[in-house]
């Protein structure tokens, strides 16, 4: 067992994480610097020994669904378990025996297929707070972007009726030299400027912030509103006709499988006859060629110049940089690049690789909205968590289920933070982009964008 320093004074939750892979180590870094007094269990001494001496938090060498190695861990004082080992089934087991044990929350990352379309059914049997799956969730993330291939992220909120989207403002387009406050004026009143980033520097924009050229802009609108306004300042909005995907893998399968559903034909390469084998039965409309997805010659055999958009999905994170690469310099199709490692991510953001994902950091985030979540007193829970901007500002969108201190006064007459915006306010399906006289019900779910981090609660909006 490896010791840790003194906790500070401000209670957090006591976490098992299981696993010291890509994604418990986010949750470590993450968790650790919110607070919170962390138990890791790994089978490996040589990770669980990097990580006591890098962050303050406990290690434990063992099985994590050992009961013996649990108790060892403290699980019956435990407010939460969370299982990421690259194991389904021992997350799984984990959870079950932490479940037997202590009066904790369990939380699995479950990434097989079969498993995922049980979700519902494990989760209420086995009793668990969340299942994650980070291959489902990128699949979805880069899904929403192909369905508006010019954005570079697409970002769900109020289930669905609310997007959050990134795009670049080009050379001459109208939005250059506007400002913000014009936009209302000249464009639409539905939509919210929430944070631009220019010259590596993120602002969230008052009134009077002026667009230019090269920014990257993050908004928000409901879906339908999202969409004209682009079309309205010159993007082009409708979906890609076909996909060109490289790798088969679980990522590759739960894409292909939403793409499929909307009515955009997928291409898979898979250098495996056999999962080219399972592919050709699990995805009976896509078609699938068994060879090496990183041979420029057969990608020209397959069409990459002609692909309205190209996804490789490989496990080799350099490999998947090269091919969006290689596709942006011979086609106009629109890519996306998966990325499993988290470190780098200036040389990465300097590649203009267009759209990325993060597998690690979707899954990390769901997690993380869980916990902040859980340790609020108040009853007023975080639905949605997303970072932007390298983990510069956070969109937070809380649910309000009681009155408070922020419920039924003008917007305009609440001492609100700096560096922070109300985007929307979501009121019985309805997306209200606010003005001052707007206010806060009992019921609303409500989105704050801003670069403070560590929000639990809607109260901490307020100075």
């Amino acid at each position: 067992m490896f010791s840790k320093s003194p906790k500070n004074t401000k209670r957090g939750l006591q976490i098992i994480i299981v696993g010291c892979g890509k994604v418990g180590v986010t949750l470590i870094q993450q968790l650790s610097r919110e607070g919170h007094d962390i138990t890791i269990i790994d089978k490996s001494a040589e990770k669980v020994q990097t990580m006591s001496s890098l962050y303050d938090v406990m290690g434990i060498v063992g099985n994590g669904a050992s009961y013996s190695v649990q108790i060892d861990a403290g699980i019956e004082n435990t407010d939460l378990i969370i299982a990421v080992t690259d194991s389904d089934e021992l997350n799984l087991l984990c959870c079950t025996v932490a479940k037997q044990v202590g009066n904790c929350a369990a939380i699995a990352r479950v990434r097989t297929p079969d498993y995922s379309r049980e979700v519902g059914y494990l989760r209420e049997k086995l009793g668990l707070a969340m299942i994650i799956n980070p291959e489902l969730e990128a699949a979805k993330e880069a899904s929403r972007i192909l369905y508006l291939p010019t954005a570079l992220e697409v970002n769900s909120f109020a289930h669905g009726q609310a997007e959050m989207i990134k795009f670049k403002v080009p050379e001459g387009n109208m939005l250059a030299g506007m400002p913000i406050v014009r936009l209302g004026k000249d464009i639409t009143n539905d939509i919210l400027i929430c944070a631009v980033e220019r010259g590596g520097e993120v602002y969230i924009p008052s009134g009077d912030f002026r667009l230019e050229a090269g920014d990257v802009i993050s908004f928000v609108a409901s879906r339908m509103v999202a969409k004209s306004f682009l079309a309205h300042i010159g993007f082009k909005t409708n979906q890609v006709k076909n996909a060109m995907i490289i790798g088969g893998g679980k990522a590759a399968y739960y894409l292909a499988n939403l793409l499929l559903n909307t009515g955009i034909s997928v291409k898979i390469i898979e250098s495996s006859r056999a999962r080219c084998e399972e592919l050709s039965i699990l995805l009976p409309k896509a078609v699938i060629i068994n060879g090496d997805g990183t041979n420029e010659e057969l990608l020209k055999e397959e069409g990459i110049e002609y692909a309205e958009s190209f996804i490789p999905l490989t496990g080799i994170d350099e490999e998947n940089i090269l091919l969006t690469l290689f596709a942006r310099q011979i086609s106009n199709a629109k890519v996306i690049t998966k990325i499993n490692r988290i470190s780098f991510r200036d040389v990465i953001n300097s590649l203009d690789l267009g759209s990325v994902i993060y597998p690690k950091y979707i899954t990390s985030e769901a997690i993380i909205a869980y916990v902040r979540a859980k340790k609020n007193s108040m009853d007023s829970n975080i639905e949605t968590l997303y970072h932007m901007f390298d983990h510069r500002v956070e969109a937070i969108e809380f649910r309000v289920s009681e009155k408070s201190t922020v419920t039924g006064i003008p917007l305009m007459d609440l001492t609100l933070k700096k560096n922070l915006l109300i985007s929307f306010i979501n009121r019985n399906g309805k997306i209200i982009i606010p003005s001052g006289h707007d206010s806060i019900e009992v019921g609303d779910t409500v989105m704050i964008v801003t670069t403070h981090t560590g929000f639990n609660d809607i109260l901490d909006i307020l100075r």
